[in-house]
């Protein structure tokens, strides 16, 4: 969900006289931005007859921790619709809610493909922007999540001759307030239930006075009653 967010992002080159010359996709992947660093600077040209290494993205999850002011009823179930075929139904306890720190990283070889793609990003979140997640498809749970932009910070600091490699690169640290389920469960639902009535003779003996059969539809109710 975290990536789907900055995917498909597209940047535009100019020439001196601000006309659009070229359009450059923007991949991302899941990683630390030290991996794409090292691979870039390492041997610069082994990948430039394959593909543009740069401008790219990536992002990768730095920690996690429990948010208790997001505490809903441990003992409050979900449930799905209940199965005529199987006489079942799916349930699962209440999500836990965890907050979700983020990183993503912005790599480009020049200060106006950065600023781009940041400028493309930041006015999105005010300071947080809300997704609705498919938590569980298959009993139709879907939850507003909250992302909120913390804190942007830049690097354009390099080592090495003039005339070598430059990376620049931005970093931008989320949090996602997301939850996490348990197990999801299938429990047998009561189709029929047969109640016995029985009555004093007298003598201190309780003898069968009615067998009543009531069967139900998957709502509870009754559908019929045989005495």
């Amino acid at each position: 969900m975290f990536g789907n967010l900055f995917n498909e992002m597209q940047i535009k080159r100019f020439d001196q006289n601000n006309n659009p010359i070229q359009t450059v996709n923007v991949p991302i992947a899941y990683g630390p931005k030290q991996r794409y660093i090292e691979r870039e600077l390492g041997d610069p040209t082994a990948l430039r007859s394959v593909s543009i290494v740069l401008p790219r993205m990536a992002f990768v999850l730095s920690s996690m921790s429990y948010a208790p002011m997001r505490k809903l009823n441990s003992t409050l179930k979900y449930k799905s619709n209940f199965n005529a075929t199987n006489k079942e139904f799916s349930s699962v306890y209440s999500p836990v809610p965890y907050d979700m720190n983020f990183t993503l990283s912005i790599m480009t070889k020049n200060a106006e493909d950065g600023i781009q793609i940041v400028e493309k990003i930041v006015p999105f979140f005010t300071p947080d922007f809300t997704v609705t997640v498919k938590a569980l498809p298959d009993l139709g749970i879907n939850l507003d999540v909250p992302i909120e932009l913390t804190n942007i910070s830049s690097d354009d600091s390099y080592e090495g001759q003039y005339e070598d490699p430059r990376i620049m690169t931005w970093d931008l640290d989320f949090i996602v307030k997301g939850y996490l389920f348990g197990p999801v469960t299938k429990t047998k639902y009561v189709t029929s239930a047969e109640v016995n009535t029985y009555y004093d003779d007298g003598d201190g003996n309780y003898d069968l006075d009615a067998t009543q059969l009531f069967t139900g539809n998957s709502n509870y109710q009754t559908s019929n009653t045989i005495s």
